[in-house]
């Protein structure tokens, strides 16, 4: 049995970078082996003592120094480049949650990862990542009936981080809230059929930067495509020590459930319902990001090759404990 511990790296040291480093603790099976960054390497202070910071120009040169690399930048315009990129040299494991570019993402990754003979796990997290299993399984079980997914209310990270990539926004923050209505009916059974803004709020609190023009930046975050547009979205301008005060938390949650019916006359109503209340976004991101990250370890050491999503992985590889501990255990 092997008792090497799992070398893991970050790539990025933001929010969800820290969530990693932290997650990484938890588990006796990985070590971190270094951060890599595009500031200044000596500017960057991490929580575990001993661990080297580099920056990330080194990464090309350090390919046998780390089993798997976790991708820890933004869906908007970091990871649609560094995942086909690092997919090149390394097993990587990444957080895109940009649900409409997930095609186009996965298969610009998983062609450079078989070019290189690497596993590159994309998508992961909670959603997509937990909540796409759970659709799944709820499909599956129940094939006659509809699909529900709600978010919040929470901050959601990719949002925020589009936002804060405006010109003129200093720091923004943005909440999804479900529209209680149309959840509680989803409960009861009803089928309901709702659009995008039946299900979802979204509430933008942006700090602008001096002079910045305020009416562009909001119609600049309203009309954004797959982030806002769809939505009922209300844009809040409110000054840094607002912010700071009222917008330091980073909880989230949501529900995913399946309404269907079975029997003779489909006359049988059954509601799967699955829930998460999470107290730090990014701190349950990035664990769910590691689980991934041994995944991708023990696949890689089979030779396997290419992008993988989370349908695509046994629930045991996820585990650090055997097969047989498993089945006594939890099955």
């Amino acid at each position: 049995m092997n008792t090497q511990p799992i070398r893991i790296g970050i790539i990025g040291y933001g929010n969800l970078g820290r969530g990693v480093e932290l997650a990484i603790k938890q588990n006796a099976d990985m070590v971190l082996k270094g951060v890599f960054t595009r500031r200044a390497p000596e500017s960057v202070r991490l929580l575990t003592e001993g661990v080297p910071v580099y920056h990330v120009d080194t990464l090309p040169s350090m390919t046998d120094d780390f089993d798997v690399m976790i991708l820890c930048g933004g869906s908007a315009t970091d990871l649609p480049v560094q995942g086909p990129f690092y997919a090149s040299l390394y097993n990587t494991v990444d957080s895109f949650d940009t649900h409409a570019n997930i095609p186009d993402h996965f298969a610009k990754v998983d062609q450079a990862a078989k070019n290189a003979g690497k596993v590159c796990m994309i998508s992961v997290g909670w959603d997509p990542g937990l909540f796409s299993l759970n659709r799944l399984y709820g499909e599956a079980i129940l094939p006659q009936g509809a699909t529900y997914t709600f978010w919040g209310k929470g901050v959601s990270q990719g949002h925020s981080d589009a936002i804060r990539r405006i010109e003129g926004v200093e720091t923004a923050k943005q909440y999804t809230i479900p529209v209680e209505e149309a959840l509680d009916s989803v409960r009861r059974g009803e089928a309901p059929v709702l659009s995008t803004r039946e299900k979802h709020r979204r509430v933008c609190f942006v700090v602008a930067k001096e002079g910045a023009d305020l009416a562009k930046i909001e119609k600049e975050i309203v009309t954004m495509p797959n982030y806002f547009a769809e939505y009922e979205t209300t844009v809040h301008f409110i000054d840094r020590e607002t912010f700071d005060r009222e917008h330091g938390g980073m909880a989230h949650g949501g529900f995913v459930l399946r309404s269907g019916k079975t029997g003779v006359n489909v006359e049988t109503n059954h509601v799967i319902e699955y829930s998460l209340r999470l107290g730090s976004n990014p701190e349950f991101t990035s664990s769910v990001l590691v689980a991934y990250a041994r995944a991708v370890a023990k696949l890689a050491k089979e030779g396997v090759a290419g992008a993988k999503t989370v349908f695509d992985i046994p629930p045991a590889y996820l585990s650090p404990k055997s097969a047989e501990d498993l089945r006594k255990e939890l099955l």
